[in-house]
């Protein structure tokens, strides 16, 4: 009787275990499929779209909860059509950079085109700081609020559907967007626009602010405009960031997504981080195993281990301090403050 009881237990325990293991395993499907869809852009097997990737690494992070028709496709292609009159009712065809400026416009200021709700920094903490939510592209499309990540990204992809020749490029845990200065409209060929902060910078002040050095800007690394190839490829990293905050754990899949990623932008520090941590975790699982023995296995991932680090070093990557987050976090004084010396281009 004791027995029976046990075994019924057992079962009707196992019945309540099976459902979340499925949802495991179908998050991870979705996983899969996302890395597939973004590996064979990478890989010529498939037209490259940024657009088409950054869904693919939300929709697998959301479970498949996002639409690429609803919530990408038709809010650009709206915007992109409104961006186009803009153009139009402003006179700006003659500027070689129009497409720009009336980015920057719809982005910055308010207008019927975007609801007279420009796109802004997200300061309403509605999820934990450390949740990957924060950074998604879906959510700032929707709300026009996002972070140092999403709101880039979302330009870029309004500038992608437009035409527009822009680029993301990268400060030490920051992104901004590039683009030339055909017009000779500032000092300089190349335009900064800090998104976050709704303006354009010089190169001095970003360079100043994250004290980024010549080297990192030589090799790559820092404002530098990646191709819409490592655009593509920076997705592949964020899939695997982003399959970490919601499984808590490097292993092959984010190691697998390194690796490709670094293929095609060698030196993205993110990529490389994400490739040492996958490395050490795998190290340590199988030292576990092994009785925590010396092996082919282990001096093989070391050595790549190994050779992360020196990769790493060659970008002159920045590992930000206390002090630094705390003066690169923007606040809300700090960004009214930026608002009210903002000029626009109109």
């Amino acid at each position: 009787m004791y027995i029976k009881r046990s075994i019924i237990l057992y079962i009707c325990c196992a019945a309540c275990l099976l459902p979340t293991h499925a949802q495991v395993d179908t998050g991870k499907g979705y996983y899969q499929k996302a890395y597939l869809g973004i590996d064979s852009m990478l890989n010529n097997k498939a037209p490259l779209s940024i657009k088409r990737a950054v869904f693919l690494a939300e929709w697998a992070y959301l479970d498949g909860k996002i639409n690429y028709e609803e919530d990408f496709c038709q809010p650009i292609s709206k915007g992109a059509d409104y961006l186009r009159r803009m153009i139009t009712a402003n006179h700006w065809e003659s500027y070689k950079t129009a497409k720009q400026i009336a980015l920057c416009n719809f982005f910055f200021y308010p207008c019927s085109g975007n609801g007279q709700n420009p796109f802004q920094y997200d300061f309403s903490h509605e999820y934990p700081e450390d949740d990957w939510r924060y950074q998604l592209v879906s959510r700032t499309i929707k709300t026009h609020k996002g972070q140092c990540r999403s709101l880039p990204w979302t330009f870029k992809l309004y500038a992608e559907e437009l035409g527009a020749d822009v680029s993301i490029a990268h400060a030490p845990r920051h992104n901004f967007i590039m683009y030339k200065d055909e017009d000779n409209l500032f000092p300089e060929y190349w335009i900064n626009v800090e998104v976050t902060a709704q303006q354009y910078q010089p190169t001095w002040v970003i360079k100043e602010h994250f004290e980024i050095t010549d080297s990192a800007i030589a090799v790559g690394t820092y404002m530098t405009p990646m191709t819409d190839l490592q655009t593509v490829a920076c997705q592949l990293a964020d899939l695997a960031f982003g399959y970490y905050r919601k499984y808590n754990r490097y292993d092959e899949f984010t190691l697998r997504c390194a690796d490709e990623s670094l293929k095609f932008y060698p030196v993205y520090p993110n990529a490389i981080i994400i490739k040492m941590r996958s490395l050490e975790t795998l190290i340590k699982r199988h030292l576990l195993m092994n009785g925590y023995l010396r092996d082919f296995y282990t001096d093989r991932m070391g050595a790549h281990y190994k050779q992360c680090v020196r990769q790493l070093y060659a970008t002159h990557w920045i590992q930000a301090t206390e002090g630094q987050h705390k003066r690169w976090n923007l606040t809300q004084e700090a960004f009214d403050s930026i608002r009210r010396n903002v000029v626009f281009i109109k």
